[in-house]
């Protein structure tokens, strides 16, 4: 789609904006309700298209594509109406006479760029958000899902007319064209290289933003922990859409006295899920594909070019885009694939002596959009969590936390910024907007006004002073 045509539409939705802000809590319900009742009827379409584009088991398409946007509209069908409500805040008494309350008004029309990885779930996750805070709002999926996008299309289709949401397909070019217009908010989950270009499209219409980045996202394993059930969910995290998860385990910190133990539950882990050699592996219908070549080719050369001792896994396969489960011991933290994302079912595990030493090997590197602990300590763990920063994470577990509607999710720093999911994703596609109400004639503010004689400087000490 060229320029003009994406203007027209924009302009539709700008004419349309201010009837979607009218609407009630119940007409945006309602709205919810529709898009919940066609997920559900077209859940077999959506596992379909995610297989053809990549390989992506049934069940992961449930649990990781159609579960969490269920979850979010659910959420939205029972909050809404106390999340619309003004707010009521207490009103100090220098303003007696006043009151006072905090309204969220939708932003007006939206932008959603989503990514490839998840392209339901990361493309309709944010519309149930922006829908629930009225506004219209204009999708870009990736060009690098085609079979998803055109079961998006279809299913938007049949909900929305376009001037309240609209899909529009295409590559960099379409999204640059997008960014060229004057949205309310922009909604964008990708990489941080992207992400920079769009805060830069962004500053020129001064339009909030918020970016769901990435990062390496570390998992440190205290000498306590229960290893079975780590081994477990590490494997399990890092295995989800074969690695391509921006929440996904990155590397591991192990406390030394633990490290083989850890290493051998995880073998033991991957062959219960995957299967018990190479061909069994490569064979196994849990298991997702990489994307295209180029994601492909470039895990392959994290894999080949970077020091350490494959000790499982490690077998690829071009024609089919495999990379198979591999666990990667005795890594050069300087080498290749520990300076960058891996977005694929690579794992290093690195020795440390003890967890300080876990604590300075992250604080030492750009902040991660999750981290994850496992240790049988609670004191331990909270101590962890407070001598580190990412965008969110899990203690004992990995990954949960960007499902849980109640939790706001997004990164800090080069792993992004502003919030996501259940209120925090309406509070991010609203304005709140602070209002203050005189309700009599007479304020107190008033008996400082103007002209400033010796009694309205003494209010004015006194306000100081005691209010």
């Amino acid at each position: 789609m060229t320029s003009a045509p994406l203007e027209a539409l924009f302009a539709r939705q700008q004419a349309a904006r201010w009837r979607m802000a009218a609407t009630s809590a119940d007409q945006r319900k309602a709205k919810l309700r529709a898009l919940l009742d066609a997920l559900m009827a077209h859940r077999a379409e959506a596992q379909a298209a995610l297989a053809a584009d990549f390989r992506k088991p049934p069940e992961e398409v449930d649990l990781t594509e159609l579960y969490p946007v269920i979850s979010e509209i659910k959420d939205a069908l029972r909050h809404l109406p106390r999340w619309m409500k003004p707010r009521k805040v207490p009103t100090p008494i220098g303003l007696f006479g006043s009151t006072s309350a905090i309204v969220h008004e939708p932003k007006g029309v939206v932008l959603i760029i989503s990514p490839w990885n998840y392209p339901i779930y990361l493309t309709l996750g944010p519309l149930v958000s922006a829908l629930a805070a009225g506004n219209c709002a204009v999708i870009k999926p990736s060009e690098f899902t085609p079979h998803t996008t055109a079961f998006l299309i279809k299913l938007l289709a049949g909900l929305f007319p376009e001037e309240e949401v609209a899909l529009v397909e295409g590559d960099a070019e379409a999204a640059q064209a997008l960014l060229a217009l004057p949205f309310d908010h922009i909604f964008f989950t990708g990489s941080p290289a992207v992400g920079k270009v769009v805060m830069k499209a962004a500053a020129e219409h001064l339009t909030s933003v918020t970016l769901e980045l990435g990062g390496k996202s570390p998992v440190l394993v205290a000498a306590d922990a229960n290893l079975k059930e780590a081994a477990r969910k590490i494997a399990w995290g890092k295995c989800l859409n074969a690695g391509q998860t921006c929440v996904a385990p990155d590397y591991v910190l192990v406390h030394e006295r633990v490290h083989d133990a850890l290493v051998e539950e995880l073998k033991a882990v991957l062959t219960r899920f995957y299967g018990a050699d190479a061909a069994v592996r490569q064979a196994s219908p849990d298991f997702a594909r990489i994307i295209n070549d180029r994601h492909y080719d470039r895990l392959l050369g994290l894999l080949r070019g970077s020091p350490g001792l494959v000790v499982f896994g490690g077998e690829v396969d071009a024609a089919s885009r495999y990379i198979s489960p591999t666990l990667i011991t005795e890594v050069d933290p300087a080498s290749p694939i520990m300076q960058e994302e891996i977005f694929g079912p690579l794992l290093p595990i690195l020795k440390v002596p003890d967890m300080e030493a876990a604590v300075a090997f992250v604080n030492a590197r750009p902040k991660p959009l999750a981290l994850y602990v496992f240790t049988g300590s609670r004191r331990r763990a909270e101590d962890l969590v407070a001598r580190t920063t990412a965008g969110g994470g899990c203690i004992n577990d990995t990954v949960l936390h960007f499902a849980h509607t109640g939790l706001p999710t997004g990164g800090v720093n080069t792993s992004g910024f502003g919030k996501a999911h259940g209120v925090h994703g309406f509070e991010a596609f609203s304005n709140a907007r602070g209002i203050l109400r005189q309700r009599t004639r007479f304020s107190a503010i008033q008996l400082m006004y103007p002209p400033y004689t010796g009694f309205v400087r003494r209010m004015i000490d006194m306000t100081l002073k005691y209010f």
